[in-house]
């Protein structure tokens, strides 16, 4: 019976249309002062953002921009009722999923609780010729979004463990990098900073939805490295560069990764980006469990990860957005390995990928409505989540106090298959039984200055 009303909703939902949504127009995955994306349109006000600044000249006077020196920032947080009950009290998903390691939700992760989400602070600089991004976060979405620069983290450290004296407050820094305007058209920045792939961020503000997708969780979130931006043309702009890895503070061998990016303005409005990150041996998890299990061959390996982001705003209350990933391991093994690469992936080739269908409506600048729709695949469990998923997710943002506050109602339907290993439910009823679905209710408080 309760199978028949989550399919009734779900069909409900999709008749209601691929999405709806409001505020006014919607983000890709952009981290301010990213010269690769400044064209995305964003939910944060524009006082706010690292723009140009210009005065006009007095008579006789040269044309000189000026710095400037921003501040911003906001915090969040949410309450949420899933009407499965977990016994756990969390929306993770079943505690016999993968021995005790569900990842049914990124961040909002407690049931019937008010939580803290984050705290921002974000100092920026900007002048002719180079950019300054200094972002802090506290709080335990801070925690859960640098996981790779804190003492807890599970991700690679040297046999000496020379790291342990070097994370400490790294945990805070979600962004600290600088840009150099080499010209007008080319630019080179150094540091760390938000990864380029998906359609959804870290920020809660600039989210149309205040959950985050699978495919943002299951991705990639920050990198440090070096990249340069190059513009083609006012309508096509490519990035290139190399970084240490995924999410961590340090590189597990000396082998950079590969990341790049191509975004086209065909015609006003719509905005793609084509994005790519690929290296070897670069899963810091994988490394780990080869050192700690003595399966070297888990190190020989390959990872790519392709991700096209888009966006469509059709009228000036109307937009739509999609996002569809892919990625997958090549292991180079043969023999005794390859079968059990095998047995543990399903494959020496597994990969793990989906979809997102996003849209928002606007009815006034206070009141909007809108829907995501997303099919995530990771049946392999290469990636976190390891099942197969489909969720639907409906918001109706409410923005007052001249845009700096914004109330985020939100209901969202988690349908999930049986884990591949086991055949476990994946999410968890009021016994702390499994169940095959999860159901949310609640909302999000979001000040941003």
């Amino acid at each position: 019976m309760k199978m028949e009303r989550i399919k009734t909703i779900g069909v409900f939902l999709i008749a209601f249309g691929v999405n709806f949504v409001s505020y006014s127009q919607n983000p890709t995955k952009i981290q301010e002062g990213d010269s690769t994306k400044k064209k995305v349109p964003s939910f944060v006000p524009k006082d706010v953002q690292l723009l140009e600044s210009k005065n006009e000249p007095l008579d006789g006077q040269v044309d000189e921009e000026k710095p400037k020196v921003t501040l911003s920032g906001y915090i969040d947080s949410y309450v949420l009722h899933a009407f499965n009950n977990p016994k756990s009290g969390t929306l993770m998903g079943n505690p016999s999923v993968y021995g005790g390691a569900p990842a049914g939700r990124a961040f909002d992760r407690l049931n019937d609780q008010f939580s803290l989400g984050l705290v921002q602070t974000k100092f920026t600089y900007s002048d002719k010729k180079s950019d300054l991004v200094i972002d802090l976060t506290f709080g335990p979405n801070a925690e859960l979004g640098n996981f790779g620069n804190t003492r807890t983290t599970t991700l690679w450290t040297s046999p000496n463990n020379y790291q342990s004296q070097m994370i400490g407050t790294s945990a805070a820094i979600k962004q600290a990098y600088f840009t150099y305007k080499a010209t007008d058209k080319l630019s080179f920045t150094a540091g760390q900073f938000g990864t380029h792939i998906g359609y959804e961020v870290i920020d809660a503000p600039i989210n149309y939805h205040y959950s985050l997708s699978n495919l943002f969780n299951n991705g990639p979130f920050y990198h440090i490295g070096v990249k340069a931006n190059y513009a083609l043309t006012d309508k096509i702009m490519i990035m290139a560069g190399l970084v240490n890895n995924w999410d961590n503070l340090f590189d597990n061998n000396s082998q950079k990764s590969a990341i790049a990016q191509v975004f086209v303005n065909p015609v006003k409005g719509l905005n793609i980006y084509l994005n790519y990150i690929g290296g070897y041996s670069d899963d810091t998890y994988l490394s780990t469990l080869a050192t700690s299990s003595g399966k070297a061959f888990l190190e020989n390996y390959t990872r790519q990860l392709f991700d096209l982001t888009t966006g469509y705003q059709i009228t000036t209350k109307f937009y739509v957005g999609l996002n569809a990933a892919y990625g997958f391991y090549n292991f180079k093994v043969s023999g005794a390995d390859a079968a059990a690469i095998v047995t543990t992936y399903g494959s020496t080739k597994p990969g793990w990928g989906g979809v997102a269908l996003y849209s928002n409506y606007a009815f006034s600048d206070v009141v909007g409505i809108g829907m995501r729709y997303e099919y995530f695949d990771d049946q392999n469990h290469v990636r976190y989540i390891g099942t197969k998923n489909t969720s639907y997710t409906l918001t109706a943002p409410v923005t007052l106090a001249d845009g700096h506050l914004i109330i985020k109602p939100e209901l969202r339907i988690d349908i999930a298959a049986s884990t591949k290993a086991g055949e476990v439910k994946y999410y968890e009823d009021k016994s702390g039984n499994g169940t095959n679905s999860q159901q949310t209710f609640g909302a999000a408080f979001i000040y941003k200055y």
